[in-house]
């Protein structure tokens, strides 16, 4: 008996060990490297003609991450061996074998060489260096490789294709407080690339709101790094100026006329430029759909009620009391621009939060019943219906 004791002991002890030698093997320590390989291409000393080529190979050895790693490398190039100043390649790759796009180098050289016009771009070869960044694909373990030099570049003058814009950006002394990280999200136009639009609060500053005019100014990423536009960077139909009493203030556009507003902004691309055109329009919002006698956009009696601004941003517009049951169409609300139909700028209130339309597919239905009504805080992002 005792012999029968000792053998299931040591099976439960060898088992144990292979149980812990298992989850050592599946759960292995990474390792944070410092640096990795970056190859000196064969070719390195002879001409690379960027114009004529489709690709430049580079090849390097996985940074030590103490196991096999799914890694995403990245590319950067400079005109000077220190890398003071560089471009980052927009592409990545998840190979140690990479094929870089010789246009791309070519449309980021534009850049990395600051010339403005065609004739004052190198037509001589120049050396060009290049490394890589290394890191997992959550993010971690990031690390930047030595870095090679192509003796003998010929660059071209590449400009790259503008798109407009997928986002844009507002922010002022009441949208946002001048802080980017709280500034206001403009929404995009359904069908409409380039276009956005805000029901914003421009009235005073201030805590009682008795303070400066509203400023703003835009910009489609959220910084100030040389790309935000303000008064002397849009145009402005004159129907807008009048309406907001728009001025220039330092640059900023200053709203002499306090109020809240429908705000939408344009931006077109001429000549590898962006163009903005901005519209104050009305705060215009309406009900729609079978719980307002099915109206469908603009009408009579289907608006919002506006916030007094003298209260402030912190408001709500209020639809008027449904006439009737939703019905299968669900309760619907838009505001209307020009030349688009009501369901291009549609909205709705989902568990107290407000969600756009924007740029996407049709939105979720949401049931209402006669007597109730809609009240949204633009503000906020928020809704309810009661």
């Amino acid at each position: 008996m005792k012999n029968i004791y000792g053998i299931i002991a040591l099976l439960v002890a060898s088992l144990s060990f292979f149980a812990c030698s298992d989850d050592n093997d599946s759960n292995p320590t990474l390792l944070e490297p410092t640096g990795f390989v970056l190859n000196i291409p064969p070719m390195s000393s002879q001409l690379y003609d960027l114009e004529n080529s489709k690709t430049i190979e580079l090849t390097c050895t996985q940074p030590d991450y103490g196991f096999p790693a799914a890694t995403v490398y990245g590319v950067q190039v400079a005109t000077d061996a220190t890398f003071s100043t560089y471009a980052t390649m927009s592409t990545t790759y998840t190979t140690t074998k990479i094929e870089v796009s010789s246009d791309e180098v070519a449309v980021s050289l534009v850049g990395l060489l600051g010339v403005e016009k065609e004739e004052d771009f190198p037509t001589e070869p120049f050396p060009l260096h290049f490394r890589l960044t290394a890191q997992l694909g959550n993010g971690m373990g990031e690390c930047v490789s030595n870095s090679i030099t192509l003796d003998r570049v010929k660059a071209y003058y590449a400009i790259e294709d503008l798109v407009a814009p997928e986002n844009m950006y507002m922010i002022g002394n009441v949208a946002g407080n001048w802080d980017w990280n709280n500034s206001v999200t403009m929404v995009p136009v359904y069908g409409t690339p380039g276009q956005f639009w805000a029901v914003q609060y421009l009235g005073k500053a201030g805590d009682n709101f008795d303070g400066d005019n509203a400023q703003i100014k835009f910009n489609y990423v959220k910084d100030w790094n040389g790309t935000e536009v303000g008064f002397s960077g849009v145009s402005i139909d004159e129907a807008s100026l009048a309406l907001g009493d728009l001025k220039d203030n330092g640059g900023n556009i200053e709203v002499g006329n306090p109020g809240w507003y429908i705000v939408v902004l344009t931006v077109t691309v001429e000549n590898h430029e962006y163009v903005y055109n901005l519209q104050l329009l009305p705060p215009n919002v309406y009900l729609c759909g079978d719980v307002i006698g099915g109206q469908w956009g603009a009408g009579d009696g289907n608006s919002f009620t506006v916030p007094n601004v003298a209260l402030g941003p912190n408001q709500d517009f209020v639809s008027p009391v449904f006439t009737s049951a939703s019905g299968e169409g669900g309760i619907r609300a838009s505001i209307v621009l020009p030349g688009h139909d009501w369901w291009h700028t549609e909205f709705m209130v989902f568990d107290g939060v407000l969600e756009y339309r924007g740029a996407g597919g049709d939105q979720a239905r949401v049931a209402g019943a006669a007597g109730q009504t809609l009240s949204i805080n633009f503000t906020n992002g928020t809704g309810s219906i009661n």
